[in-house]
């Protein structure tokens, strides 16, 4: 077996999707990550890659309407939602696009679980607590990265790391770990995750 480093530092782009209709076939297994915008979801999936760009980061959150897939070297992918929450999206938009990233969630049979990124500075925002329970609901596995977590001491990250495990104590398919991106905190862990719901029976 391969290490889980030298595994996805191998990720590559495959394709964009804007429609149902566009995405890809299904093969393999496939993780999703999510997200708020600026919670730093771009730079997460580099740094579980190993890539300086492999996931471009927008200077305009909440823009990027695309669900995007990298695929890995025994036809498995990771996958990138588009961010949400962001106040400058036209309604319309982001109707549709909500529409869409559901379709994707309920109707792919390879999605393993949703790895979600939030700020561990602002953890649990409405939108991430609606997606949680929108996955509890249909019992997907997730998994909580509270990023940035370099912005906070120890003892603080290690506070909010509780507090979150407490709130979400009646999800028995969620796990949270602190993370970042920024100085690879906690990446063995995501790591393990990912290698788990990719390649475990």
């Amino acid at each position: 077996m391969m290490l889980p480093q030298h595994y996805f530092q191998q990720a590559a782009f495959l394709q964009s999707a804007t429609t149902k209709k566009t995405l890809p076939v299904e093969r393999g297994r496939e993780v999703a990550f999510a997200g708020r915008s600026n919670a730093g979801k771009s730079s997460v999936i580099n740094r579980v890659c190993s890539q300086k760009s492999l996931a471009r980061t927008s200077k305009t959150p909440g823009r990027t309407q695309l669900i995007n897939f990298f695929q890995l070297p025994d036809e498995h992918s990771l996958v990138d939602l588009p961010g949400y929450g962001y106040a400058k999206v036209p309604e319309a938009a982001k109707l549709e696009w909500q529409k869409f990233i559901e379709a994707y969630l309920i109707q792919r049979k390879t999605l393993q679980g949703l790895i979600l990124v939030m700020d561990i500075r602002h953890p649990l925002t409405e939108h991430d607590q609606t997606l949680l329970h929108w996955v509890n609901s249909r019992q997907l596995k997730a998994h909580i990265l509270l990023n940035k977590a370099d912005k906070l001491t120890k003892g603080a990250a290690a506070s909010t790391l509780l507090q979150v495990r407490k709130a979400l104590s009646q999800y028995p398919h969620i796990s949270v770990q602190t993370f970042s991106a920024l100085n690879q905190q906690g990446l063995e862990t995501c790591w393990q995750v990912l290698d788990q719901w990719l390649h475990d029976d």
